[in-house]
């Protein structure tokens, strides 16, 4: 994963940044901080010395960590998975159970507490409109927008 991501960043981000460019990620270090760190008991200090090492510890200037119930989420994800394939083949990661979900979420609350400044945490368990709502305040407030009116 980290040397996916390292091209990447060599590769797609920093010459999108250098352009001045905004770069909007999927997932980054925080996603193998608790899925690897936290869900495989790995712990957060392995994954957080090789993002040091081999992506020079870049980090995004905002994180929208979409906060929901274990079992909703897990849910959700097979849901997905299955209406995406034929033979409704889980991931890896969706064949875990809710005890590795529930480390995971840990793991990213904590990263959330431990960076309360990068880090928004949004409420996900509502409607997709409220959850989309909440993502764009945190977007217009980072970018310092203004509230699109009606």
């Amino acid at each position: 994963m980290f040397a996916s991501r390292a091209q990447h960043i060599k590769e797609v981000i920093l010459p999108a940044l250098a352009q001045g460019n905004i770069v909007l990620c999927d997932r980054f270090t925080d996603s193998t901080e608790a899925y690897q760190g936290g869900g495989r008991k790995l712990g957060s200090e392995p994954v957080l010395e090789l993002h040091r090492i081999l992506c020079a510890d870049l980090q995004p200037d905002v994180t929208i960590l979409m906060d929901s119930d274990v079992a909703a989420s897990v849910e959700r994800a097979r849901r997905r998975n299955k209406a995406r394939t034929a033979e409704a083949d889980e991931n890896r990661f969706e064949q875990e159970n809710r005890a590795f979900f529930g480390r995971v979420r840990s793991a990213y609350l904590a990263i959330a507490r431990r960076e309360p400044q990068r880090v928004a945490l949004v409420d996900a368990r509502g409607t997709p409109d409220a959850t989309h709502g909440q993502i764009m305040n945190v977007v217009r407030n980072k970018l310092k927008l203004a509230a699109k009116t009606a």
